[in-house]
């Protein structure tokens, strides 16, 4: 899915405001909201479809002005969405990052360790793409303290 600008300030505009803060959240009564979303998968399509549930979520919490905390963890194939140099989802990325508060990607430093073996050189993430020691991992310890988990 390509978004134009018109598109992309569309999505400024229809989710800026909408996530509060903690603090805020308590003093409203608000509910907060924790989602963890698993690529593994080579797919623009489901890095894709991510990206819209972030949105979608932003605006329908934000709406009933919760608290919305998501985190996107990439593993195993689905590294190349977030690769500097082989993510064809670059754009869309940093689109919906710098307009949906409350969203961190976190990448695999087990796939990126592989990776980095198997071509022999160092690998660039995207900016503000981070790294836990295992996807697997972080997914299981994000439910365990009562994340949400949703498939995409």
């Amino acid at each position: 899915m390509v978004v134009s600008r018109r598109g992309v300030s569309g999505i400024v505009a229809l989710v800026a405001g909408l996530v509060v803060t903690r603090a805020q959240a308590a003093e409203t009564g608000a509910k907060a909201h924790r989602v963890a979303m698993q690529v593994s998968t080579n797919d623009a399509g489901v890095f894709d479809l991510a990206l819209n549930n972030a949105v979608n979520l932003a605006r329908e919490y934000g709406e009933a002005a919760d608290e919305l905390e998501m985190e996107i963890v990439v593993y195993g194939p689905g590294l190349h969405m977030v690769r500097a140099d082989t993510s064809p989802v670059k754009a869309r990325i940093h689109s919906v990052t710098g307009s949906v508060p409350g969203i961190v990607i976190s990448a695999c430093g087990n796939t990126i360790t592989a990776m980095e073996h198997a071509e022999r050189r160092k690998l660039e993430l995207l900016e503000g793409v981070g790294v836990v020691r295992a996807g697997a991992v972080r997914l299981v310890a994000l439910q365990e303290v009562g994340w949400s988990y949703l498939r995409v």
